[in-house]
């Protein structure tokens, strides 16, 4: 079920103000984080979009609600279509369950292995 409008820009707005909060507190911090920030996103070797789609599909992997909200509305504003930034979301999800898969694919066979031989060397005790 799609979030309504409100909520959308309740998420923002509640980022704004604790952005806000937090500069009132660490001025210093957050007006060098912000300057990193812009340097990171703007226009270089890759275009601003495409450096959108990059943050929205981390904020995804990260399970960050409101980096996602944000990039969102950055791909958007950057001029992303619906179709890019879908499939930006596509490859995280796909980069989220490769870490799981990877896991089965060596540590958990690894641990059954182990956990079977231990289980053999027991029976073979008695």
């Amino acid at each position: 079920m799609p979030k309504d409008q409100n909520f959308i820009e309740e998420v923002l707005l509640d980022y704004k103000e604790g952005m806000d909060y937090v500069s009132e507190q660490l001025p210093r911090l957050t007006r060098k984080y912000h300057a990193f920030t812009e340097v990171c996103f703007a226009k270089g070797k890759l275009q601003t979009k495409d450096k959108q789609l990059m943050a929205l599909a981390i904020s995804v992997v990260m399970n960050d609600d409101y980096c996602m909200v944000y990039h969102t509305k950055m791909c958007v504003d950057e001029g992303a279509t619906e179709a890019e930034i879908l499939e930006a979301v596509g490859v995280a999800a796909a980069f989220r369950a490769g870490p799981s898969l990877s896991q089965a694919a060596t540590l958990i066979r690894d641990a059954i292995e182990a956990f079977e031989k231990e289980q053999d060397s027991s029976s073979s005790d008695n």
